[in-house]
């Protein structure tokens, strides 16, 4: 009589470290760090305040087997250093600091979080055109300084009835178009894919870039939107037009930007991006014609909360052998 195979027991959950470079994280929540604590993991905190390089990530990510991240860079190089790495899970939706292609090659799943934080993005944009246009920032340093400025070269500028450019129309996009409805704008979009929507009208890049006063990007950072946004596009812009960029800052070419800014081609710019996180070199810290904020345009005390629950569920399951939710890459292997 033929022998039953032995049944081969399922692997047991990894345990280790799980490193978390997202700034605040509550190690002590019950859905965040005393989730991974009961889980058998240990908390290895490295908030992420400012830039950093390659060298930097290898020297955190040694013994990790799950990571909560922020944007820090996760090339081949980084992955190549994190051997026990199972999971990196970005707090947000951007991908373009992780290597993904390499991630998959060494079974890492990368997640996301997407849909919850879309409608803070799109507040943001609109806050962004509204304090640029209104020169919000100009007029308080201004009052600050005990000045009265309102009228003539220091008048503000209107946002109702302007024609305003989308560059990219995905859920964003479509979000800041239902805000500005409001307004009575005429919108303009530019997306590979088919807007679909009768109260907007889909053009080129280049119609958008002349006919806009106000242009605002809504594109993910691929190979082909890098550098979108440069000296021949900025050439084609009205002089009185503001570029408003809340989505990634490899979109634009930032020294074109500043050139266009500085000699009055371009009437303003507010920028939540930038190609370099924190900018410390930049020259449009210098121009005062610019509003700058610090990449905050999807954090909101709401979607920080459910981003970070999202990332850290993500880190259990798979740590627990599971496929989480909301995979990046999703033809992974997951590793045993």
């Amino acid at each position: 009589m033929a022998t039953a195979p032995t049944p081969v027991p399922p692997a047991p959950p990894a345990s280790g470290d799980v490193l978390i470079t997202w700034p605040d994280y509550d190690a002590s929540a019950e859905h965040l760090g005393a989730l991974l604590i009961g889980a058998g993991h240990r908390l290895r905190l490295e908030p992420k305040r400012g830039a950093r390089s390659t060298v930097d990530m290898i020297g955190l990510v040694g013994g990790a087997v799950g990571a909560i991240v922020s944007t820090d860079p996760f090339n081949a190089a980084v992955l190549d250093a994190a051997a026990e790495l199972r999971v990196i899970a970005r707090v947000g939706v951007g991908t373009d600091s992780v290597d993904l292609a390499a991630a998959t090659a060494r079974g890492v799943a990368v997640t996301i979080t997407p849909g919850a934080n879309e409608s803070t993005v799109a507040d943001h944009t609109v806050a962004l055109m509204l304090a640029t246009l209104r020169r919000v920032t100009e007029h308080d340093a201004g009052v600050r300084a005990g000045r009265w400025d309102r009228t003539g070269d220091h008048a503000p500028w209107l946002l109702s009835e302007s024609t305003i450019g989308l560059v990219g129309f995905g859920h964003i996009g479509r979000l800041v178009a239902r805000r500005l409805s409001g307004f009575d704008v005429r919108v303009l979009v530019t997306d590979l894919q088919p807007a679909g929507d009768p109260a907007v009208e889909q053009v080129e890049l280049d119609v958008l870039m002349a006919q806009s006063g106000v242009i605002s990007l809504h594109a993910p950072l691929t190979p082909a939107t890098r550098g979108v946004i440069g000296a021949r596009e900025l050439a084609l812009a009205r002089p009185d037009a503001i570029l408003v960029n809340t989505a990634r800052g490899g979109m634009i070419d930032e020294h074109a930007l500043a050139a266009a800014l500085r000699e009055g081609r371009l009437r303003g710019a507010a920028l939540d991006v930038f190609a370099d996180e924190p900018p410390h070199a930049s020259e449009l810290l210098t121009l005062p014609n610019v509003i700058l904020s610090p990449h905050i345009g999807g954090l909101s005390d709401r979607s920080i909360e459910t981003m970070t629950r999202r990332a850290t569920a993500s880190v259990v399951d798979v740590l627990a052998g599971r496929r989480p939710a909301h995979l990046a890459n999703p033809e992974v292997e997951l590793r045993a």
